[in-house]
């Protein structure tokens, strides 16, 4: 266990241009250490055997299945795990600082879907981490796996189809919330014989996953929202919800970022 002194120095030196191994060689700390203090600087709490609820013996979902639906939505638009020490991994959700109202939503989230309750936030250019440490983020979030989420097949499992299915709005609010944005367009139409400007308000999501937007898509009409897909180029990575029923409905349940 290195001390908050050894940590900061180590983390001056890297900041200062110092390769890891320089920084390793100069404070006697391991560059996996000091590569970890780059996303938390204070020593992890001692790990208690916290019960899972994927893991136990029931098998059972989380207790909060729509904090789950809508961290399940963030994960799989700005979420990744990586490994982290004592056989447990890192859940990181980048949150622009745009929006402080989503950070503190999204770290309510995890802190009630992680076992032991804990979340802490790692600011870095432009977007803060919530980071939280578990054993249990591979049951709770099987969708993990090498490589970029694009690049790889994104199924949810049944006991996650059944959360989505009981809470398809706390879902489709995690996806806008990490790949979405409510926008108001505008054009130009003739009126009493003059053209004259009209805005509407639309929601857009953009994901390259052709997985993850059927799942946005497949969620979008179980709620009865019409949606379109937008290509750009040969590119169909963009879906549109512009119909004037189907943002009333979006701004019920969903709403802009804040």
């Amino acid at each position: 266990m290195y001390d908050i002194g050894t940590r900061k120095r180590a983390l001056t030196l890297v900041a200062q241009g110092h390769s890891l191994n320089s920084a390793s060689r100069a404070t006697g700390a391991s560059r996996s250490a000091i590569r970890s203090w780059q996303s938390r600087l204070d020593p992890l709490p001692r790990i208690r055997n916290t019960p899972c609820s994927r893991c136990g013996p029931l098998t059972e979902a989380p207790p909060d299945t729509a904090a789950y639906s809508y961290l399940l939505g963030l994960y799989l638009g700005d979420g990744c795990i990586s490994p982290g020490v004592r056989a447990g991994h890192f859940l990181r959700i980048a949150c622009a600082d745009s929006w402080p109202g989503l950070i503190e939503t999204c770290a309510a989230a995890v802190e009630a879907v992680n076992p032991s309750g804990r979340s802490s936030r790692v600011q870095a250019g432009g977007y803060v981490s919530v980071v939280a440490y578990s054993r249990h983020w591979l049951c709770l979030f099987p969708q993990h796996g090498p490589g970029k989420k694009h690049e790889r097949l994104i199924v949810l499992e049944p006991w996650q189809q059944e959360i989505v299915a009981a809470h398809p709005w706390e879902f489709i609010r995690g996806l806008i919330h990490s790949d979405g944005c409510r926008i108001t367009n505008w054009t130009t139409r003739m009126v009493g014989g003059a053209r004259k400007r009209y805005e509407y308000p639309r929601y857009f999501f953009t994901n390259k996953s052709d997985d993850i937007r059927k799942l946005f898509t497949d969620t979008l009409d179980k709620v009865g929202v019409e949606w379109t897909t937008l290509t750009r180029g040969s590119d169909p990575f963009n879906i549109s919800v512009a119909r004037k029923n189907s943002v009333a409905l979006m701004d019920t349940y969903v709403g802009p970022k804040y």
